[in-house]
């Protein structure tokens, strides 16, 4: 049982980084590469303790 959901969290993980980077020029982040991994690595923490990245958050998933 904890196996799956360890897996189940790593594929929710896992689709958040790809949908943030695939959406990631709609937000208002400067577009170099560094900047994008370091922003959709650390999504989880940063959409729980940052207002702005939220709402840039939610911008790069719409579309």
């Amino acid at each position: 049982m904890l196996g799956l959901l360890l897996w189940l969290l790593l594929g929710v993980y896992g689709y958040g980084v790809w949908r943030f980077w695939k959406g990631f020029g709609r937000t208002n982040f400067s577009r170099n590469l560094p900047n994008r991994i370091y922003l959709s690595a650390l999504w989880p923490v940063l959409i729980i303790a940052n207002k702005s990245y939220r709402q840039n958050f939610t911008k790069a998933l719409k579309g």
